[in-house]
């Protein structure tokens, strides 16, 4: 993967902004969108997808589609039958004795607001462990994101009819894996005439792998269950 960003000798000379500190920003973040995104399309390959119309039930679909159009939000009640679907489905925690959940902040807005009365941690576990995270709930740690668009390869894979919720992914252990040949990294490109044609670029050579394929029962040994909608 390579994203290029040419710039001029004479624009550096000239401009009062710092033009490569800014290439550098955009650069960086155009990385985490890309890596995001390839890791996203493993994550949607998952067969087990779950929606909702109730507080207290949810729908499970073992093919990597969903069968009912989601028509509530996430909540806390959502949550707990995920998470006891997947310790009955003996799915690994992803770290220590915890899974994971990442979403938009807006899918987990309605689930913050039954928390607010709650505490996410306990004294001994307080401290948040990865990037983006909001807090931990039934042996779940959730964490938001903003790169992977709303409905993104949900089987609506556009913002769902009743606008009541969107994706999330709930992830034990062994989700997918990452094959780095080289890890992403920003290059310069060598001038040219005479030092006036300038570039940056960032690189990367690497690709993500659902690690639970379609060779064995995927949904049997499946790792990610996402909450989804059929429209």
């Amino acid at each position: 993967m390579i994203t290029r960003r040419p710039y001029t000798g004479k624009l550096d000379d000239l401009s009062e902004q710092p033009v490569k500190e800014i290439i550098r920003k955009v650069l960086v973040n155009d990385a985490k969108k890309a890596i995001d995104t390839e890791a996203h399309d493993q994550f949607k390959a998952a067969p087990l997808r779950v929606a909702a119309t109730a507080t207290a039930a949810i729908t499970l679909t073992t093919n990597g589609t969903a069968t009912v159009t989601n028509s509530i939000a996430l909540g806390t009640s959502h949550v707990k039958l995920i998470v006891d679907e997947m310790k009955e489905r003996n799915i690994p925690a992803y770290m220590g004795d915890d899974y994971y959940s990442l979403a938009w902040p807006s899918t987990y807005r309605t689930f913050k607001d039954n928390l607010e009365s709650k505490s996410f941690y306990v004294e001994t576990g307080f401290a948040h462990i990865m990037n983006g995270e909001i807090g931990r709930y039934e042996s779940t740690r959730f964490v938001e994101q903003t790169n992977i668009a709303k409905g993104a390869g949900s089987t609506a894979n556009t913002a769902w009819t009743n606008a009541k919720s969107d994706w999330a992914f709930f992830m034990g252990e062994d989700t997918v894996a990452e094959a780095i040949a080289v890890p992403e990294e920003i290059r310069g490109k060598i001038p040219t005439q005479y030092g006036l044609s300038r570039g940056v670029a960032w690189y990367a050579l690497l690709g993500f792998g659902l690690v639970h394929t379609t060779s064995m029962d995927s949904s049997a040994n499946a790792r990610i269950v996402m909450w989804d909608s059929a429209a």
